[in-house]
């Protein structure tokens, strides 16, 4: 996966690389990227063992969280998903359970 920082001249096309650690922030990314970005996410946190994912979308409008939410519910990787509790972002956040 890609990081959200680029290097100095690498354009804006160049992929980014993201650690995988179970925690995927999409206040850097795109609207129009999250079709891409959900799923091979999640692919890669399986792929590593990760079992749970921590989905931050931000509370706003609910747009970006609802769209989380269809992609998740598409997502053959997915067992269970919810909305953070007070600790772990609470509906600004979606904790994902993967399937094992």
């Amino acid at each position: 996966m890609t990081n959200p920082s680029r290097s100095p001249g690498s354009g804006e096309d160049a992929p980014l690389r993201l650690p995988i650690t179970g925690e995927l922030d999409l206040h850097t990314f795109r609207p129009a990227d999250l079709g891409e970005l959900i799923p091979a996410y999640l692919g890669e946190c399986a792929s590593h063992g990760i079992g749970e994912v921590r989905v931050i979308h931000g509370k706003g409008t609910g747009t970006l969280r609802a769209t989380v939410h269809a992609l998740l519910r598409r997502s053959p990787l997915v067992a269970s998903f919810r909305s953070g509790d007070e600790h772990s972002g609470s509906w600004g956040a979606t904790i994902v359970t993967l399937k094992r």
